[in-house]
């Protein structure tokens, strides 16, 4: 992706992609609940504060920066997602958008939880 076409993800409504995340991880057997522990994981927001994030229908850019802290362990959420190496994305917000798309794509591909929050 280019750096002008990141400003176009910073837009996205997290409310808008939420939805596609619980479809995606509830496909494959797994639960809301668990997507939002790693959500939460990831960002440092309780369950209270995720929804009331998705309710005021932020934009991606507003949602991380609102996230209370980002988790000390999410370096570690590392490899390939959408044919992009996460380590190799130089702006710092697209990195985390990635690191959030990786987690859910490992907790729908069954991986244990454990390991989906770097334990």
């Amino acid at each position: 992706m280019k750096t002008q076409d990141y400003a176009r993800v910073f837009a996205y409504s997290f409310a808008s992609i939420y939805p596609m995340y619980v479809q995606k991880v509830e496909k494959k057997g797994r639960t809301k609940a668990e997507l939002d522990q790693v959500l939460c994981w990831l960002t440092g927001y309780d369950t209270k504060g995720l929804q009331k994030q998705i309710a005021s229908k932020c934009d991606l850019k507003t949602f991380f920066a609102a996230a209370p802290r980002m988790h000390p362990n999410a370096t570690q959420v590392t490899g390939m997602i959408c044919g992009v190496c996460i380590e190799e994305i130089e702006n710092p917000l697209m990195r985390d958008i990635r690191r959030m798309d990786k987690l859910v794509d490992e907790l729908a591909k069954g991986r244990a939880m454990e390991k989906i929050l770097r334990a």
